[in-house]
């Protein structure tokens, strides 16, 4: 194995699911390499902020894998989706990458993801027509840029865990995000979580593990009930 590489193959037992591999910073024969090691010793992997260079080699290499173009993504092996479902609400168009990402990691860990594109406060009878649907939902996450206020009016509407992610999109004073972080963590309503611009990935994870401990708690219950 290459010297740099030094993976984490006890992950998949502490955390539930395996390392994922982040193609930032790497080269293309770094991610392949990894991805290679971790699909051998788990039956799936999944890559994130891959260069448009390295996806392509992923794909030559595991033709059975999924390139998410928008995203920068890659995923192969995916489980069956039997958790969830958790809603994923973008903004805007230009929130779009950030929203795959968060649902390409949610669909590695087998969470069925309701999408809801398009949605932003400056139309908000937009979000309002989805709100019985997300609802519905174990969790939800909100990817918002430009003044970031979307989470604030989901948030206060539902009673499920929800996840804000801002974005680095938006003019001027948005300062690459950093207006959106702000108004999130500033928020009103009460519960909101925030992770950081642009993670995606990091708000996936997050309401993937809601819905593995929902599902956790819902089989105990059965299982008493018996």
């Amino acid at each position: 194995m290459n010297d740099t590489l030094n993976l984490d193959f006890d992950r998949h037992r502490r955390q539930g699911f395996p390392e994922v591999v982040l193609g930032l910073g790497k080269t293309v024969t770094e991610v392949v390499r990894a991805a290679t090691h971790l699909l051998e010793a788990h039956g799936q992997v999944l890559v994130t902020r891959a260069t448009p260079e390295a996806l392509a080699a992923l794909g030559a290499a595991f033709p059975l894998g999924v390139c998410h173009q928008r995203s920068h993504c890659f995923s192969l092996g995916n489980p069956a989706a039997t958790l969830g479902p958790v809603a994923v609400v973008s903004a805007g168009t230009a929130d779009e990458p950030v929203a795959e990402e968060a649902s390409v990691t949610l669909a590695a860990r087998g969470v069925r993801v309701e999408r809801f594109h398009d949605s932003g406060v400056a139309g908000i009878h937009r979000i309002m027509k989805h709100l019985d649907a997300i609802r519905q939902c174990v969790a939800v996450i909100v990817v918002a840029g430009m003044d970031g206020a979307l989470p604030s009016v989901v948030g206060g509407l539902i009673d499920i865990p929800l996840i804000a992610c801002p974005t680095s999109i938006g003019y001027g004073v948005a300062t690459g995000g950093h207006t959106a972080l702000n108004t999130m963590l500033a928020s009103c309503a009460a519960g909101v979580t925030v992770v950081n611009i642009d993670n995606g990935f990091g708000a996936g994870f997050a309401a993937a593990t809601i819905a593995r401990v929902v599902h956790r708690h819902d089989v105990h219950r059965h299982h008493t009930k018996s």
